[in-house]
């Protein structure tokens, strides 16, 4: 394989059929594979742009079984691989299936061979556009999530997922740990909506059951003993806007029904009224607790559930996060620094400390903790004294496929880029020293990992 052309990856289990494809395609740099196995395994190894390949595999070459399912196996590992799929006579139903499947497209046999060259081009220019659009928009983080301070791979996705959620009028469901910043996240979401209303949030949890119903849905003047004027809720407060229902976990069994009713129909009836009001409010639900657990124990209806979880968005504990403890630090420390007028700066061991500490209490806890430091510190210094913490490690890294060295090296020099950026604060002289790169290296790293850094 030669270093300067695209890699493509040719499936095919006839001996002929793969030197065909392969001589047709000889501008290209390609590897090959005559089953599932080999295939995922050159995929993982060469990370290609382009695939062509055969449904009918080993070891049933007269089923296409093996084909879809390397078909789905090839998308998981690369969304924005181009899988072109050759098929034999009559197979132009199980190509069409493929399509629908997210294959790029499909040549029935005998193919021309100029014709799959053209195909083949266009693929790798399609793919080579959407990579870059991809790099650019992880760049070039939008507005929306301006609030959400990161540099984890993860926690960018989710960013992702919440612009490309905001503009439909989808039930949104967050779940994570508390402290982990689900509120923050649902204020992006309603920031990127562009919805005409205010953002309204309720917590399910710390308000007593019999007032729930009220603050929710309102309530008309002579509903009850001390209603002495007509009350709107929080629902209707939300009117054109975005309504967050802070630990839905916790909303009583009468009320989910009643909520279930307003997702069904768009309307509400205050207490003690008999008018339906017609609502326009987007409902984003969160919570820290095993929403399936509880639907098993009775204590959660299984069909509101499906109503609020039509995009379900997972928040990693701040532990999972690399190099996040220390970037949200610093963030922190010059908040308090205003609040307070002082010009503080962590030492090398605090920030050794917050990176080796599991923080529990996620972002909230990591919040208390700087700003009782920065009352405490008594000069210029905020030391692991004042933070109050323990040199003790986190929970261990995920797992990562130690056979894959492009994948170990690709996520070694991220963590390493990502937590020299933290310590230095963003500060790209003092990072690149920390690296032992020059600061050209640096930006090289920067562009090619997509990191986003404040110049």
């Amino acid at each position: 394989m030669t270093t300067t052309n695209p890699p493509l990856l040719i499936v095919e289990d006839d001996p002929a059929l793969q030197k065909q494809i392969q001589w047709s395609l000889d501008r290209y740099a390609s590897v090959e594979a005559n089953d599932r196995e080999a295939a995922l395994r050159q995929c993982r190894r060469h990370r290609p742009a382009v695939a062509t390949m055969d449904l009918g595999l080993p070891p049933d070459p007269d089923s296409v079984s093996e084909g879809f399912k390397l078909l789905e196996q090839l998308l998981e590992l690369d969304p924005l691989i181009k899988v072109i799929v050759i098929t034999g006579q009559n197979g132009r139903s199980n190509a069409l299936r493929a399509i629908e499947l997210g294959a790029y497209d499909f040549l029935e046999k005998p193919f021309d061979p100029d014709v799959l060259g053209l195909i083949v081009e266009r693929a790798y220019k399609l793919y080579t556009l959407q990579a870059e659009n991809t790099r650019l928009r992880t760049l070039n983080q939008g507005d929306a999530t301006q609030g959400v301070i990161t540099r984890d791979e993860g926690v960018l996705r989710i960013c992702r997922t919440i612009e490309k959620v905001a503009p439909s009028s989808a039930s949104v469901m967050l779940l994570g740990e508390s402290g982990t910043g689900k509120e923050v996240l649902a204020q992006a979401l309603h920031d990127a909506s562009k919805r005409s209303g205010r953002f309204v949030a309720i917590n399910c949890a710390a308000i007593p059951e019999a007032l729930l119903e009220s603050e929710l849905f309102g309530f008309e003047r002579g509903a009850f003993t001390g209603a002495t004027k007509t009350t709107v809720g929080r629902i209707e407060t939300a009117h054109g806007g975005t309504l967050l229902l802070d630990e839905i976990g916790d909303l009583p069994h009468p009320l989910q029904a009643k909520l279930l009713r307003f997702l069904q129909q768009r309307t509400i009836e205050r207490i003690g009224g008999r008018q339906e009001i017609p609502i326009d409010t987007r409902i984003v639900c969160a919570t820290h607790q095993d929403l399936q657990a509880l639907i098993r124990e009775g204590r959660f209806r299984e069909d509101l559930y499906y109503r609020l979880s039509e995009i379900v968005v997972q928040i990693p504990p701040l532990r999972q996060r690399q190099g996040d403890a220390v970037l949200l630090a610093h963030a922190f420390l010059r908040r308090f620094n205003e609040e307070q007028r002082r010009a503080l700066r962590f030492t090398s061991e605090a920030l050794r400390a917050i990176e080796a500490h599991a923080w529990p209490g996620n972002v909230r806890e990591l919040i208390n903790v700087v700003r009782r430091a920065v009352i405490m510190a008594d000069g210029q210094l905020v030391t692991l004294e004042d933070l109050g913490l323990s040199v003790t490690g986190g929970e261990p890294a995920d797992d990562v496929d130690v056979l894959n060295l492009r994948t170990v090296r690709d996520r070694a020099e991220r963590a390493a880029v990502v937590t020299a950026l933290a310590r230095s604060d963003g500060n790209l002289v003092k990072a690149a020293e920390l690296l032992g790169v020059s600061r050209p290296t640096l930006y090289d790293l920067l562009n090619r990992l997509a990191i986003k850094v404040a110049r």
